[in-house]
């Protein structure tokens, strides 16, 4: 999943131009504290997309997960990597228009290598590995400090209209 997209003169991947966090809130419905992507730096359509999420100590789960310990939830670096793949299924010329909800549909062989401490910056890449509209599936991996901290397979589908959220 190395592979890298063409660079602009900013030295910024040329289809990533533009990808920040009001970009970002375009896309997904996903608002504080469930918004989980805050920059896309790497877009390839209908193939990869990877984003950065900067892990804070002011997150709320931190208060809790765990006092003197803080370690960021198994499940939310779960849904930054859907997020993501979200991202990338809206972004793509074969994925979804803007507007339709996109939801997670499925996890697979997901599993946890190490943990995320506030701080670090998690690196979220997905690769699009079927695409069968409605359904998207992909491959994510999350790493922070470079470090892959958890990897798997998901699925995000495509809601009808008269099931939006």
């Amino acid at each position: 999943m190395a592979t890298r997209s063409p660079e602009t003169e900013t030295g910024r991947p040329a289809d990533a131009e533009g990808f920040d966090l009001v970009s970002i809130c375009r896309f997904l419905p996903h608002r504080y504290p469930f918004l989980l992507v805050d920059r896309v730096t790497e877009f390839v359509d209908g193939v990869r997309l990877v984003a950065v999420k900067n892990v804070s100590i002011n997150e709320p789960y931190f208060a809790g997960h765990f006092p003197g310990r803080p370690v960021m939830p198994g499940v939310l670096i779960c849904e930054a990597l859907a997020q993501a793949g979200a991202l990338l299924v809206y972004r793509s010329s074969q994925g979804v228009p803007p507007g339709v909800p996109v939801v997670l549909a499925g996890m697979d062989r997901v599993r946890f290598r190490h943990p995320v401490f506030p701080g670090d910056r998690l690196c979220l890449e997905v690769a699009l590995a079927r695409c069968r509209p409605p359904l998207f599936q992909f491959r994510g991996e999350a790493r922070a400090e470079g470090r892959l901290v958890a990897e798997g397979e998901f699925k995000v589908m495509a809601v009808a209209t008269e099931h939006a959220l």
